[in-house]
């Protein structure tokens, strides 16, 4: 969600892995979808079943209200009422995304609500997680609940009531500026990690919201897309994660900037009231992403509860739709005791209520447990990873977020973490007192000191006393035709910089000025960093600076990147490469909300880079901390590839023990990783991303991720599920039994190797030929079911995976529902999409 200025918000945006489903969670999850027996009773019978009692109206059942909340309700005056569905400013100020103010005469408090897809944020220091993508690398539910749990307790503790997270929306194109606040590509595994995080969360007093529904799939017009996707489609991926967060009890959901077939998600009846409350069975409020109301009538009818951050549309215009006759008392009345139900569920209508304290060595436990599970190891030729022997001694660490530490993406997932170590101090400790670890820089985040302009002014360290200007008019003469970066560091308000007359540095529109990367957005003493790049012809250039002091003055300083100076850093980095026995390169891409990538490539001169350092020295491994896929033309030259996402506070030491072999690299990938820029889902269609003429088409239907590269047989670089171990591990046994809820897959993993390991077994379910036979469109294969394995040397491990009968059924755009897809389906169990060891077919709904 976006920050507000004057709030400096954010976003307006342990069980086992998986766990056998009993028949009553089932139910649950297939509450207004189905009764089981329908589900068993073979295909052409959709499945159906009455919503919970009250549903149909949205409204929560009368008898399932506390007596006060009825109370309170029937208390409480209409502007008191409206007061309480939207957002306002926070007298207290605790840096927190929004705030909805209490009712002191009845006793109801204030609510805080803060951004928190990788951790708490707000104005003080908190527990920096690795981003959710990384998280979800580890395909660990029981993972992903304790991960909620950290987030819960210190939201509490930091005086938050509500947690803006976790996001569930998949991943569908890899150019979305926030990949790394979501899960994965895939509806089972996103389904899956939700709902045991929302679990996490909620145990311990903090209100989940599940965001953002729906379809809020990219950050490019995410404000004016008209998304459309087949009702199918929209029910077999897109909705899945959040059926399973309502499921799980999550007790807010966050309504998308984007329209739905022309209706902007906050007025979109269909999913807001139909869906989420009718046919799930929702009884939390739902809230407006920060600016995403358009409207009071449309959309407070349509489902939406509550405008954020402020009343624009829910404050005095909400009044007088009521003292109009446009919109009943009743509604409103439904809406806040939905509201006011949550926070009694919750212990939030007392005043004084207590709150833990913060554990920040859990924190820093578990944020080094994520960064280590989710660790992917994508290549390793030659057993070049673990470092061991000579390889450990003499290493060449190379790249700037090898001397910076990459804690976490831009926007709304930016924490101010409690501390953060750099990946060189962290090798460096770990290689021990007799190795030898240098440093080059490579590629330059942050500038060289500018070049003399005439007349000469020192630009590199400029102080501005309060309320004063400081001005400089120069010229700046550059001897060829060349691409200059130039960068601002600053410590109060921007600097004004033209060259040219032009403004190097504008003002970016609407809340994009508040998102600036992760890493992009910083110096490394702090200040706030903006960069510009320009194409500049030899000769003069006139270069102008206007700076304020303001009311407390400020620090600024102005540098570039020219050709000249990459290549001396590239030569330093090949002359360090060419030094040392091995070399560990980071390499990074800066993903924010509020923007979408580009392209796949690494930015900058980064491939250049890489190409010319693993020519000085193949034995190099390349370290990425990247926010979702990206293409590597330079793969073939590496030894080996370590995926570190954002892995938060404790990623350096996460990133060492990986790469030192005191961990085993636990990740698998949750996102295809395309072989170029032309061969993935949205690649080449206008329609389909980022829209045109205003509409975007879902046109691939349920073949959504690695599902299209299975039906278009493409071959990805590096394919969902993939990941290497430093183990090896052989399948054998498997077998398969029909259970009243679906199939339980069995089969034997053993640890080949003479290490400990990790591996994800994954089991990938064909389609249903009687299904097929009544038009139903089916993926080719689809993930199932998975287990995450840590084995011994030696050790066999018979495991039991259990695949649902929402998962053997396929929605019927026909008959509006879910049905199951009978006859003999193949499975297949492997370590990838694309890697499988065993294979049979199985009867499903025959006796």
């Amino acid at each position: 969600m976006p920050h507000t200025p004057r709030q400096e918000q954010g976003e307006p945006d342990s069980a086992p892995a998986p766990r056998h489903l009993s028949r009553r969670r089932l139910l649950l999850a297939l509450a207004g979808a189905a009764a089981l027996s329908a589900v068993t009773a073979g295909a052409g019978r959709a499945l159906a079943a009455p919503p919970p009692p009250g549903a149909r109206t949205g409204r929560p059942e009368p008898a399932r209200l506390s007596e006060r909340v009825r109370t309170l309700v029937a208390q409480l005056t209409l502007d008191e009422k409206t007061t309480l569905l939207h957002g306002a400013t926070d007298p207290m100020g605790l840096g927190q995304a929004g705030y909805v103010p209490g009712v002191p005469r009845l006793g109801i408090p204030p609510l805080r609500l803060a951004d928190g897809p990788a951790g708490v944020r707000v104005a003080r220091r908190a527990t920096a997680l690795p981003a959710p993508v990384m998280l979800a690398a580890a395909f660990d539910p029981a993972l992903a609940r304790a991960y909620g749990q950290v987030i819960g307790h210190e939201g509490r503790a930091l005086g938050q009531d509500v947690l803006l997270s976790p996001m569930v929306n998949l991943i569908r194109t890899p150019y979305a500026g926030r990949n790394f606040e979501t899960f994965s590509e895939d509806p089972l595994l996103s389904a899956d990690l939700v709902a045991e995080e929302i679990r996490g969360i909620q145990a311990e007093g903090l209100v989940a919201t599940v965001k953002h529904l729906a379809l809020n799939n990219q950050e490019r017009d995410r404000m004016s897309v008209d998304v459309r996707a087949g009702e199918q489609t929209l029910h077999e991926t897109e909705l899945r994660g959040f059926e399973a967060a309502v499921a799980a009890g999550a007790g807010a959901v966050m309504a998308a900037y984007n329209k739905i077939d022309g209706v902007h998600a906050t007025e979109n009846s269909t999913l807001l009231t139909e869906i989420l409350r009718e046919r799930w069975g929702f009884e939390g409020w739902v809230m407006s992403d920060w600016g995403a109301v358009h409207s009071t009538v449309a959309a407070f009818t349509a489902g939406c509860d509550m405008e954020m951050p402020g009343g624009g549309y829910y404050g005095a215009a909400l009044r007088r739709a009521v003292d109009d006759g446009r919109i009943a008392r009743e509604a409103v009345d439904t809406a806040v005791a939905r509201f006011l139900a949550v926070r009694e569920r919750f212990g939030l209508l007392d005043e004084g209520a207590a709150r833990p304290t913060r554990d920040a060595a859990a924190g820093a436990r578990l944020a080094f447990r994520v960064a280590t599970a989710g660790a992917t190891l994508l290549r390793n030729e030659a057993g070049a990873l673990p470092l061991t022997g000579r390889a450990a001694r003499s290493i060449a660490v190379i790249g700037p977020t090898g001397a910076v530490p990459f804690v976490s993406g831009g926007g709304s997932a930016h924490v101010v973490p409690d501390t953060a170590t750099s990946p060189l101090d962290a090798l460096r400790a770990r290689a021990g007192d007799g190795a030898t670890v240098t440093y080059a820089l490579g590629e330059d985040l942050y500038g060289k000191p500018l070049p003399p302009t005439v007349p000469a002014r020192d630009l590199d360290a400029v102080v501005v006393a309060a309320d004063e200007t400081w001005h400089h008019e120069g010229t700046l003469t550059t001897a060829e035709d060349d691409d200059w970066s130039f960068f601002v560091h600053y410590g109060g308000r921007r600097p004004s910089v033209t060259l040219d007359g032009v403004e190097l540095f504008p003002l970016k529109p609407g809340v994009a000025e508040f998102f600036a990367g992760g890493i992009g957005g910083r110096a490394a003493d702090g200040l706030n960093l903006r960069r510009a790049d320009r194409r500049l012809a030899a000769g003069p250039h006139t270069l102008t600076v206007t700076a304020q002091g303001g009311a407390k003055g400020q620090l600024f300083r102005l540098r570039a990147a020219t050709g000249a100076t990459r290549a001396a850093d590239r030569a330093e980095a090949v002359a360090a490469a060419r030094a040392a026995h091995s070399v560990v390169l980071f390499a990074y891409e800066d993903a924010t909300e509020g923007r979408d990538r580009t392209g796949l490539a690494l930015p900058g001169r980064q491939e250049d880079l890489i190409t010319a350092v693993t020519a000085a020295n193949p034995r190099t491994t390349v370290v990425l901390n990247t926010s979702s896929a990206v293409t590597m033309p330079w793969l073939d030259g590496t030894a080996a590839v370590l995926q570190m996402y954002y892995p938060g506070q404790e990623g350096a030491a996460a990133t060492a023990a990986v790469l030192f072999g005191d961990a085993d690299p636990g990740g698998r990938l949750t996102q295809t990783f395309p072989a170029s820029e032309d061969r993935h889902p949205t690649a080449g269609d206008p329609v389909r991303y980022p829209g045109k003429d205003g509409i975007e088409e879902y046109g691939e239907g349920v073949h959504v991720g690695h599902r299209w590269y299975d039906v278009n047989d493409v071959t990805p670089l590096f394919p969902f599920g993939h990941g290497l171990s430093y183990t090896r591990f052989t399948y054998a046994g498997l077998r398969v039994t029909p259970v009243d809820d679906g199939l339980d897959v069995g089969f034997t993993v053993i640890n080949t190797g003479t290490r400990s390991g990790v591996e994800v077994a994954q089991v990938y379910l064909g389609p249903s030929p009687d299904l097929a036979a009544l038009g139903v469109d089916q993926p080719r294969r689809l993930l199932a079911g998975y287990r995450r394995l840590e084995l011994a040397p030696g050790e066999p491990r018979r495991v039991t995976v259990r695949i649902a009968a929402r998962t053997l059924s396929s929605w019927d755009p026909a008959r509006h529902g879910w049905t199951l897809g009978t006859g003999r389906r193949e499975l297949r169990v492997g370590s990838s999409s694309r890697a499988f060891r065993l294979r049979t077919e199985t009867p499903v709904g025959t006796p």
